[in-house]
C-alpha cells in the first residue's frame, strides 16, 4: 500500500474546539476513543468542566 493523501484520511470533530481533525498514525490503535485534536483542547475541556 502506498502513501495516502491527507484528504483521504478519516476525520472527526474535536470535542473541545469543534474543529475537524484528521487521523494520525499514533492514534491507529485508539482512533475510536480519540475525542480531542490536541493536548491543549483536552486539558482546557477538563479544566472548564471542573469549575
Amino acid at each position: 500500500m502506498g502513501m495516502r493523501r491527507k484528504a483521504d484520511l478519516p476525520t472527526k470533530l474535536c470535542a473541545g474546539c469543534g474543529r475537524p481533525f484528521a487521523w494520525r498514525k499514533k492514534w491507529a490503535r485508539v482512533w475510536e476513543e480519540v475525542r480531542y485534536c490536541s493536548e491543549r483542547c483536552r486539558r482546557s475541556r477538563a479544566r472548564a468542566g471542573a469549575c
